[in-house]
């Protein structure tokens, strides 16, 4: 090979480098992902496959399950059947939206009869009640229930406190008569944040036994900054207990977390 050949091979060669070299560095960047939250895939020092680490939601194995005993059906004169249950987040230092639950109804001889599905919010550290009225109408006696929570579909994160506007509720004594009782509440917004929507539950105990023996639900449209609303629960009928006790708990969900997908 002369001189002049062997200088245009040096030339096409060196040109045909340079240009595998382009096209290897333009297919990487249009086709390379970079490690993600959300690629299904364990990287960038995550503790799972997109949880733990630098991901927003945590691993299973990084959370308690939330604990759920079994609810207590309340029957009325009419037959309805109202539910009441509470679900216990146990993490101080984590909380989970839109946790899906599910309400199986069995009859005495544990004969299925029906399965009510919902959701709620968790924040760390709280006891969040569940109140369905009219979840059966017409049950037998000994109709029971249970509450249940799959731990794969709770998605933790951690929070280092509870980000809620929780409004203070004062309760007022029983009120109304025996057979058509009635509580009055008052919440007070110590802050600067309006809240709309509020839903209440009332649940009112047998002091003896500690039990509930009743239940309503309410919502507060709007409760504006530093200011108070009222609510009413009444009952059409006495409680099925003599001496009772009565709390009022607000039901507010969490807000939305910066960084979730």
């Amino acid at each position: 090979m002369n001189w002049a050949a062997q200088r245009r091979f040096t030339i096409v060669a060196t040109l045909i480098a340079v240009a595998i070299v382009v096209f290897a560095v333009v297919f990487a960047v249009s086709f390379y992902a970079p490690p993600s939250c959300v690629d299904n895939k364990q990287n960038q020092e995550e503790y799972g496959v997109d949880c733990g680490g630098p991901c927003p939601y945590l691993c299973g194995t990084q959370a308690v399950e939330p604990s759920t005993p079994a609810p207590r059906l309340l029957r009325n004169s009419t037959g309805r059947v109202d539910l009441v249950a509470s679900v216990q987040n146990r993490n101080s230092d984590a909380a989970a939206k839109d946790v899906p639950y599910t309400v199986r109804i069995y009859n005495a001889d544990l004969t299925f009869v029906k399965a009510v599905e919902g959701t709620i919010d968790l924040p760390p550290r709280a006891t969040v009640p569940v109140f369905i009225p009219g979840v059966v109408y017409g049950g037998e006696l000994g109709t029971r229930a249970t509450l249940s929570i799959a731990s794969s579909s709770v998605n933790w994160y951690r929070v280092e406190a509870d980000p809620r506007v929780v409004p203070r509720v004062d309760v007022q004594p029983l009120g109304g008569t025996l057979a058509a009782p009635r509580v009055n509440a008052t919440l007070y917004n110590p802050t600067l944040t309006a809240l709309f929507e509020v839903r209440l539950i009332a649940l009112v105990r047998d002091t003896a036994t500690g039990n509930v023996v009743a239940a309503s639900a309410t919502v507060v449209p709007a409760l504006a900054p530093q200011d108070r609303a009222y609510a009413t629960f009444t009952w059409n009928e006495p409680f099925a207990a003599q001496a009772v006790s009565v709390e009022v708990l607000p039901v507010i969900p969490l807000p939305a977390q910066a960084g979730l997908p």
